[in-house]
């Protein structure tokens, strides 16, 4: 019979499961399996990012695209744009992209009576969790950041098939014709584009799209389309790929709600690592025991930075919120600066765009 008041020492503690590697790398695991972001792609790790000798911003060098140049050799000496009969040397100019590196956590605690009282152990409630809370955050952060980029610094790279009054139509809602439209935006680079994330309520309609046949009554020039039921696809519980691109379903994408007119839904296309992380610290949980308030505590800490490169990040305060990165005038576009012949280009070259659509299925339509 066991002894009644005795504590094993061989027993499982909090401090046993959190701080040990195993669990962890079971927490990192969690994150990059469940991250249809980073499985689709879109975000990647690059070391050359990580800040881990210190400071608050990753500066990161580049060349801007050079400009194409060519002359007419003539067999004279005024040849050539220089007039002076010899080939003109063109030059390639530098610039920098800014970085800024994020300082998040939180922490979590449940004390002896909670567990009594429920019956149940909430802080393993908390740790199954822990995973997809972390997840969150860092979607809300990295989208954040994407509204600030597309405010000013990729305003160009910003299709809006929307309107925000009563009486969305088919025109308004995501089609194949909206994405090349925007895909479009991009020029010769559209095809860049890989992946397109949206909120539920339009991957929805897209099922009921998919699970539509049609014919022409009657199938002469000219004769209107008709949409009928029981055609094709449906028994897709997914939609996998849209216009050839990765479709990403996430509700973060959040609409613009409008009362008494349609709702309008950001939609993301992007393309395969146009967003990188650097890491200043690897994310890390810790757990204690506070003795006086009875409490077990669980923390967790991740220094890192989300890049999507040809932007740079302006404003001069460091470590910004959710809020600040999601603000317009704190971001740039350093591709076509002034000065580097590339002027007006320069969005073209980065691989995210931003389509805004209405959707049947939305509460405003």
């Amino acid at each position: 019979m066991a002894a009644p008041f005795q504590n094993y020492s061989g027993g499982t503690f909090l401090t046993d499961l959190v701080t040990r590697p195993e669990f962890l790398a079971y927490v990192q695991e969690e994150v990059y399996n469940q991250c249809a972001w980073i499985q689709s792609g879109v975000v990647t790790r690059n070391s050359a990012l990580d800040c881990s000798a210190g400071g608050t911003r990753v500066r990161v060098p580049f060349f801007q695209p050079m400009v194409e140049n060519e002359e007419v050799i003539e067999s004279n000496a005024t040849w050539g744009t220089s007039g002076e009969g010899y080939l003109t040397p063109g030059k390639i100019t530098a610039d920098e992209q800014i970085m800024t590196i994020l300082h998040r956590g939180g922490a979590y605690a449940a004390d002896d009576l909670s567990r009594l009282g429920s019956g149940a152990d909430p802080m393993a409630a908390i740790r199954s969790y822990l995973a997809k809370c972390i997840l969150k955050l860092r979607t809300t952060t990295l989208l954040a950041q994407m509204e600030g980029l597309f405010g000013t610094a990729l305003a160009d790279n910003v299709l809006d098939a929307s309107i925000s009054t009563a009486g969305a139509l088919e025109a308004n809602f995501l089609s194949a014709s909206n994405v090349v439209k925007t895909q479009a935006l991009l020029g010769e680079r559209g095809d860049d584009l890989t992946t397109i994330a949206m909120h539920s309520n339009v991957a929805y309609y897209l099922r009921t799209v998919g699970a539509l046949t049609f014919s022409t009554s009657p199938v002469v020039s000219g004769g209107d389309l008709i949409w009928g039921g029981g055609g094709i696809n449906l028994q897709s519980t997914e939609v996998a790929f849209f216009m050839g691109l990765r479709v990403v379903i996430d509700d973060l994408l959040k609409p613009t709600i409008n009362a008494g007119g349609a709702d309008q839904y950001p939609v993301l296309l992007m393309g395969g690592g146009s967003v990188a992380e650097g890491v200043q610290r690897a994310f890390k949980t810790e757990a204690d025991r506070n003795i006086l308030s009875q409490q077990d505590v669980l923390s967790w800490t991740h220094d890192y930075g989300f890049h999507v490169f040809g932007t740079s990040y302006t404003n001069a305060a460091d470590n910004p919120t959710n809020t600040v990165l999601g603000t317009a005038g704190n971001w740039k576009c350093v591709y076509g600066a002034v000065g580097t012949g590339n002027e007006g280009d320069g969005s073209k070259l980065v691989p995210v765009a931003k389509l805004i659509v209405n959707s049947p299925l939305a509460a405003n339509v």
